[in-house]
């Protein structure tokens, strides 16, 4: 971890009087391979598949669980849009070693396309979102392994004073090209819309 004060980077922060210190900023790097892992978290969650929905400010990742009827969403994720290419490079990256050490993940059935694509709204409708998932987890950083059956995901928060595994999850190998693609196409189409968007109003300075 890393500290760096630019206005007074060799000291600790001085009161300009009684009771009144001066405000400060820091800036923190933690190394996520020390991330603790919550008791609570260290077990994980199982996913069948994911859901990716954009907002302004960040992406919802939405891991589902669909071996029991109904499907349930087991892990809801938050992350900032400035994480999400190191998260899709990760994964590629992994995927890349597990197809040079194990060779390509066995494929699905791929199953026969809708007549019509559902809308949002149907198809949470069907889903489970227990009251405990609904509000998510927030991860600034993310972690991937994998063995020859499944990928892990380990999210984490990098805050002040040590990182931490917020949400961990589980993918199968054979699932894992599904969940790349899906966070790869939602990516692009955030960068789309960026694209173009209007630009924003110049500023006008106080009359």
């Amino acid at each position: 971890m890393s500290a760096q004060r630019p206005d007074n980077p060799g000291g600790p922060e001085r009161p300009q009087g009684p009771g009144q210190p001066t405000p400060y900023t820091q800036e923190i790097q933690h190394a996520q391979v020390t991330a603790r892992i919550p008791e609570k978290v260290s077990r994980g969650v199982f996913s069948t598949a994911v859901i990716v929905l954009q907002g302004p400010h960040e992406f919802v990742l939405d891991f589902v669980l669909g071996m029991a009827q109904p499907h349930q969403i087991a892990a809801r994720v938050i992350v900032p849009p400035t994480v999400m290419p190191a998260l899709i490079a990760a994964l590629r990256e992994n995927l890349h070693h597990y197809q040079a050490k194990f060779g390509p993940p066995p494929p699905l059935p791929v199953p026969p396309p809708p007549a019509a694509p559902p809308r949002i709204e149907e198809i949470y409708d069907q889903l489970k979102l227990p009251e405990d998932v609904m509000s998510g987890v927030y991860a600034n950083a993310a972690m991937i392994s994998h063995t020859p059956a499944e990928f892990c995901f380990d999210f984490i928060t990098t805050f002040f004073p040590r990182s931490a595994v917020s949400c961990r999850v589980y993918v199968s190998a054979a699932r894992l090209p599904g969940v790349l693609d899906s966070l790869t196409r939602s990516y692009q189409q955030y960068q789309q819309k960026l694209a173009s968007a209007p630009p924003p109003p110049p500023h006008q300075p106080p009359l």
